[in-house]
């Protein structure tokens, strides 16, 4: 007897199952139900991936972290002798808007004067993006990666002690 009220049960369970409604599961993932198709676009499709020689002079490397969230963003910036951004790379350990961000960002740099480049605001990049207020650390931590790239760079055109005093 007890058999046959499982069998049941498992039948009424799998009727019920069979009818309910379902979304197709495009509308399920989660990045297109929380993120802006911009956001997306840049998640899935990244520009500029990978890194650029840390040792060059002509290249200036950014790397800054949020502690809160523990978004990681290396963007790295190479420059030709006439100061105009050539080249850009970025690495992210982080959320969709970090990645998307961080994308976003050394699409933005490249074609810029080092000068031009420091007038990027994370606003600017939010906009763009149409990130939520609660995503918006990750565009602050884009423009601090630009800021820490170019400062990089610039650190590394200052002649160094010996080579100034040999002068």
């Amino acid at each position: 007897m007890a058999a046959t009220g499982a069998g049941r049960l498992r039948r009424a369970a799998s009727v019920l199952l069979l009818q309910t409604p379902r979304l197709p599961a495009r509308e399920l993932s989660a990045p297109a139900r929380l993120y802006h198709k911009k956001v997306v676009d840049h998640y899935e499709n990244p520009r500029n991936v990978g890194s650029l020689d840390k040792t060059s002079k002509n290249v200036g490397t950014g790397l800054v972290g949020a502690p809160a969230c523990g978004d990681v963003m290396k963007l790295q910036i190479q420059v030709d002798d006439q100061g105009k951004i050539v080249d850009a790379r970025f690495k992210t350990f982080g959320c969709g808007s970090a990645i998307a961000s961080s994308s976003l960002a050394t699409e933005w740099v490249k074609g810029k004067t080092v000068e031009e480049a420091l007038t990027i605001k994370n606003t600017d990049i939010a906009k763009e993006l149409c990130l939520p207020p609660v995503k918006l650390h990750c565009s602050m931590l884009a423009e601090d990666a630009i800021k820490a790239a170019l400062a990089d760079y610039k650190l590394k055109q200052e002649p160094k002690k010996g080579e100034a005093e040999k002068e």
